[in-house]
Parts: C-alpha cells; structure tokens; sequence
C-alpha cells in the first residue's frame, strides 16, 4: 500500500479495512482506486467490496490468503494484445478461473492545472492504446504502475504540464480536471477479465462454456500439429492459442489455449486425452461461463 501515491493510499486503507470485516464480497483487483480493474470489479458484482491491489501478485495472494473471495484480472486487451506476465503468473497462482467479463475500454486525459499538457503519465498498456492521440498532441507519454495510480500521482504533485491517462472515475475519485475524452485510438477497445478463485466452480450447462488450459509441447518435429489434432478430429473449436517460452533455453514452448466446451463432454475428453499423449504435461486453469460469443 506504501507504494501509492499518497490520495490513493487513504482510498486503499479504507477498502481494505471494508473487505477484511467482510472478504467474502471482496474482490481483488490489480491498480489504485479507480482503475480499469476497478471500473470491471464493480461491473462484474456491482455489490462487491472492490480491494485495490498494487500488483498482479499481490492481488493473488489476497485470494489465496482468504482476504478477498476472487480476484478480477486483465489478460488480453483488443487493441494491445496480451496483459504481459499473466501468462506466468495464472499456472503458478494455484487459483483457478471461474468466469470471465468484458470491459469497453475508454481512456481520459486528466490534469490538476491549467497548463498545457506535456506530458502524461500511465500504464504502458493504456499509453499504447492512446499512442496516436498523444502523439499528435506532442504529449510525451511516461510509463507508471497503473492508470489510477497516475491519477493520483499528478493529484499529488500538482505539477503544471503533468496529466494521467486513466478512467474518468480517476478524475473524479481524485478531483482532477477533465482535459479531454475517449482517447483512445480505436471505438472496439476491449479488454477481457478472468476471475480466479481458490476452487473450481462447475458451471452450468445451459449456455455456452470456455475451458482455459496450458501446455507444453515435446522437443519433436511436428509436435504441435499432433497435439492439436484431436480437437480438429473431434469438432472443439480452438478460440485462442498463444505461444511463449519460459527461461532462457529458447528450445521448449508453452502454450495458452480457450477452447468451446468443458471436460465431461466427450468430445473435449477424447480432445484432451490425445493432447496429454503428444505433449509433456497439460494444466487446466478452469471452465466457465461464455460472456461474449466467440464469432
């Protein structure tokens, strides 16, 4: 908490006292008050008690610590692609996802002055996706930990020139003036969220379901095409499939997977079965609700 700039630290210590006489409606979320994280926390359970996390990490912990019931995470964004490290970070958490929310992104621009905008301050994420704007605006972007958090940086400092790139509920957490709107450079800007939580949850049948899982492939030729043969053959349709490598060997590859469709069914059983033959071992990360249909 020591690490926010002082507006939101008094914010963060009054929501985390809220959520520690009640952890079973909190929700931890990555970012200071008022964040996208937030903004998608308040969304998903308009009723939660939203627990600002300084990193990704530390909002894990408050789930696997019993001090939040779930946590809300970002790990793609439309325009910008994967939310690095979460890659990493969700197969090692020991959490497991149980849902997932869609966030329609819109960046402001905000100041504590009157002074012409130099130059401004946010996450890399929401700097990338404003790229065009501030760069047309000749506002030199600076990298900080999370939007909100650089909201409250400039509320802080009050430097002339200085501004943040953050939700307008930044603005108005932290009362800084409104210098322009939806910068963003595309109107489709999305990002979607997981929610972890310590158990799985079994979700129901009725509608439409994701699988989330990882794997890693064996050291052969052609190992990829025949891990993922199953899914063809069986009728699983593959909605995201993403590389990366892990250490410095640069010879083994995992990889980050959605399918349509849960275990249980057998077309997703047969599917699995055949991959866990062809790779060196498989993790599912959960099964959950579809909240945007995949087309």
């Amino acid at each position: 908490m020591d690490a926010y700039p002082l507006p939101a630290r008094r914010l963060v210590a009054q929501l985390s006292e809220q959520a520690s006489r009640d952890p079973a409606c909190a929700i931890a979320y990555q970012g200071a008050p008022g964040a996208n994280s937030h903004l998608a926390a308040l969304g998903y359970e308009p009723a939660c008690i939203p627990l600002p996390s300084f990193a990704f990490e530390d909002a894990i912990d408050a789930v696997r610590e019993g001090r939040a019931d779930r946590a809300i995470i970002p790990i793609e964004n439309s325009l910008h692609g994967r939310v690095a490290d979460m890659h990493f970070l969700l197969p090692e958490s020991g959490l497991r996802i149980v849902d997932e929310y869609f966030l329609r992104i819109r960046h402001c621009l905000m100041s504590a002055s009157d002074a012409p905008v130099t130059r401004a301050f946010s996450h890399p994420q929401a700097l990338g996706q404003s790229r065009h704007y501030l760069r047309a605006q000749g506002i030199q972007p600076v990298p900080y930990a999370d939007t909100a958090g650089a909201a409250a940086l400039v509320a802080e400092t009050r430097e002339p020139g200085a501004a943040a790139v953050a939700p307008q509920l930044a603005a108005e957490i932290y009362g800084l003036r409104m210098v322009a709107e939806n910068i963003e450079d595309s109107d489709d800007n999305m990002t979607r969220f997981v929610v972890l939580a310590r158990e799985p949850k079994r979700p129901s049948i009725d509608g439409p379901v994701m699988t989330t899982f990882m794997f890693e492939v064996r050291n052969v030729a052609a190992s990829l095409y025949k891990a993922l043969g199953g899914f063809a053959t069986n009728g699983v349709n593959m909605t995201k499939l993403e590389s990366y490598q892990r250490g410095a060997s640069f010879a083994m590859t995992e990889f980050f997977a959605d399918i349509e469709g849960m275990p249980g069914d057998p077309r997703i059983d047969r599917a699995l079965e055949e991959l866990k033959f062809h790779t060196k071992w498989v993790r599912i990360l959960g099964s959950y609700p579809q909240a945007r249909p995949r087309v």
